[in-house]
């Protein structure tokens, strides 16, 4: 670490405490006329609805959470939804190149990170060919968003596998709340231009509907060497959202989007003919998606929902393509047993059928190459009131049928103690399963391939040196303890501090299996890496949340990450398939700042420090981003935001295998004009 990045630290690390330590100042006769800024009060009765499948306080979740609102988003100047995840505490966010983020939760990133499940308003935006989530797919329009809730931890009971070290469940406004016309459009020198329009209404007693659609166009990184990486890609999404009362305790939503996107981003992968590389260029993605929900309201305790959804996609890079439809069928019911207990169950079924193709001269293959598969699932929670407004217990199990690994029971207890209303402890017990994916059960994906009469590979025909999927892997294990406090000392300060300890077992691994012959493109020596559960190891961890209003004008909002991963490969398996240290920094600290500099004038900043990861080589580093924000009038907001200010460029991932190219993130300016008509 440089000498600058260092006393850059230290400034951090002293405000932080400042934060944590300080008492809020009083300033008598302050004019508090911020009618856009919640309070700090306020914040503690945001209400989330991904911890427990229904609506709570956020003082009251038994879990490591932490909501990003749109008033978040509008001042930190971001323009994506990722990048927006960098103000969660246990977050980890790496930008890999112009169009691909590594995003996980408590260790465990990479482009394909597969413990963290992410949803659309409900809608599990899951890959099964990976278990992971395509981000740059998920490009919605950032005005439409009224939160993002992060569940940090294991939030299988309610969620399921793969929701094994967090939940980000990113929601949209009702259309009843965007009613009339939005208009934004800007550029600059990474977003070379970008706009947005959307229009909302009421259609009749109790129906509201909005349409938007967006664009934009991103510029290229560089790549480590110091060249054009290649990796420009611009985006079109639309989209529609219908909210209605039906009738009395009646709602219904329909929604829908439409996207498609194009990188020029440049990928070697490994072939079988001299120069025994390639490098394929360009991808293209369509997505589309239709989602119903009904709920019917019997009281204010008891509610029943049913919600549908089809998902379809088609993917196709140069060098592969693969087309997906997804049916999701869930139901849920919540009801009083007596006046200490109130039960959420549900029921669920999801039918995906995928179809994987290559290229002629491709390694890349799935055997079988088009599969469907069945999910069946249920859950039940019951939160019990031990003792009145102090005491909660919430014991819960979710139980799912998959076709890799049967039957997974993923089982829970946490309890909730409120001995003083600024006080609030919370604790959990949980277990959770990831399953393997399609590619890690039928995929056969190419590491490398070693040239013919060499030292490597004496032999007269190349050696391809692949994963090969195995269908005998069981699901890995988490069993997760999780301790929390949140403090509400004075009305202008709110502290929020998670610790969790994880112990991970069967996680995949690999060995080196016998040489085969293969004939097909073209004679060759395949050597496989067979996957097996042959991995295990702990993380554990603190994370620290800290939000204090300065003065009516002013808020300044601090979080701090600590991780330590360590993983062990079982005897007999040769080789982990994750790097010792999660690839995650073990260290990550946020600062923001949102100033009011005058009644329309606005000036935000943003510093954020991530550790190194040693085992991927990367330094660690800092940036700063800034914005001024001017509403010359109430309908109008012009913003400068200036990114990643500290220096010209920096790395911050490198990922694994031919996936995916790394290249270092720019220091870049845009600006931007938002209309509302």
């Amino acid at each position: 670490m440089d000498k600058g990045t260092k006393r850059t630290l230290a400034v951090i690390l002293l405000l932080f405490l400042m934060i944590l330590c300080g008492a809020s100042p009083s300033f008598a006769g302050e004019d508090v006329d911020d009618l856009t800024e919640l309070s700090i009060e306020d914040l503690m009765q945001i209400e989330v609805t991904s911890v427990s499948k229904k609506a709570q306080k956020v003082s009251d979740a038994a879990a490591a959470v932490f909501v990003i609102t749109q008033e978040d988003i509008r001042r930190s100047g971001v323009t994506s939804i990722p990048e927006a995840l960098r103000m969660a505490p246990g977050i980890e966010v790496a930008r890999i190149n112009a169009s691909k983020w590594a995003v996980s939760s408590r260790g465990f990133n990479s482009f394909l990170a597969n413990k963290l499940l992410v949803l659309m308003d409900g809608r599990s935006v899951y890959q099964p060919l990976f278990a992971g989530a395509y981000w740059n797919l998920q490009d919605t329009m950032l005005e439409n968003i009224d939160r993002i809730e992060v569940i940090r931890g294991p939030g299988a009971t309610l969620w399921g596998a793969n929701a094994v070290n967090g939940v980000i469940n990113i929601i949209t406004k009702k259309a009843e709340d965007t009613r009339g016309g939005l208009l934004t459009a800007g550029a600059g020198t990474q977003e070379r231009g970008f706009g947005s329009v959307r229009y909302g209404l009421k259609t009749g007693e109790g129906t509201y509907l909005r349409a938007y659609g967006q664009y934009c166009d991103r510029g290229p990184f560089k790549n480590p060497a110091g060249d054009d990486a290649s990796d420009a890609w611009g985006s079109g999404r639309g989209g529609f959202r219908m909210d209605s009362e039906l009738f009395p305790d009646n709602t219904l939503t329909i929604q829908g989007d439409v996207s498609q996107a194009r990188s020029d981003e440049a990928t070697d992968s490994p072939i079988l003919t001299p120069p025994y590389r390639q490098t394929f260029s360009g991808e293209d993605s369509k997505t589309a998606n239709l989602l119903a929900r009904w709920r019917h309201t019997f009281s204010t305790t008891s509610d029943l929902s049913l919600q549908v959804y089809y998902d379809w996609m088609d993917r196709r890079a140069q060098d592969n393509r693969e087309k997906r439809n997804t049916l999701d069928i869930d139901f849920q019911h919540r009801f009083a047993l007596g006046s200490r207990q109130e039960i959420v169950w549900g029921l669920g079924y999801r039918h995906t059928r995928g179809v994987f193709s290559t290229e002629p001269n491709a390694l890349i293959v799935l055997d079988p190459y088009a599969k469907g598969d069945q999910l069946f699932s249920g859950f039940v929670q019951d939160d019990i009131l031990v003792f009145e407004d102090k005491l909660h217990l919430i014991l819960g199990s979710k139980f799912e049928h998959n076709d890799y690994t049967g039957f997974e029971i993923q089982p829970s207890g946490r309890f909730l103690w409120m001995p003083h209303a600024e006080h609030t402890f919370w604790g959990a017990v949980s277990r959770g399963v990831r399953t393997p994916s399609w590619g890690e059960t039928y995929g056969t994906i190419p590491e490398t391939v070693i040239p013919p009469f060499t030292a490597a590979n004496p032999s007269p025909l190349p050696a391809a040196l692949s994963l090969v999927g195995t269908r005998d892997l069981q699901a890995e294990e988490l069993a997760a303890c999780e301790l929390g406090y949140r403090f509400h000392p004075v009305e202008r300060i709110s502290l929020d501090a998670a610790a969790f300890y994880h112990v991970y077992a069967h996680m995949i691994a690999g060995h080196i299996g016998t040489a085969e012959m293969v004939l097909t493109p073209t004679p060759h020596m395949v050597i496989p890496i067979k996957g097996d559960n042959g991995m295990h190891g702990k993380t554990y961890g603190i994370e620290l949340a800290a939000d204090w209003r300065v003065v009516p004008r002013w808020r300044l909002q601090a979080a701090y990450t600590y991780l330590y991963v360590a993983l062990e490969v079982d005897e007999g398996s040769l080789m982990a398939l994750e790097n010792p240290d999660g690839r995650s920094p073990q260290n990550q600290i946020s600062l923001r700042s949102a100033f009011e500099l005058m009644k329309d004038v606005e000036f935000d900043a943003w510093v954020r420090y991530a550790d190194r990861i040693k085992s991927l080589d990367l330094s660690g580093y800092t940036t700063l981003d800034l914005r001024i924000g001017w509403k010359p009038n109430p309908n109008v907001e012009l913003s400068l935001v200036g990114q990643n200010l500290l220096e010209n460029e920096h790395q911050e991932f490198s990922q694994m295998g031919a996936f995916t190219a790394a290249a270092k993130v720019p220091r870049s300016v845009y600006g931007k004009v938002l209309w509302k008509f």
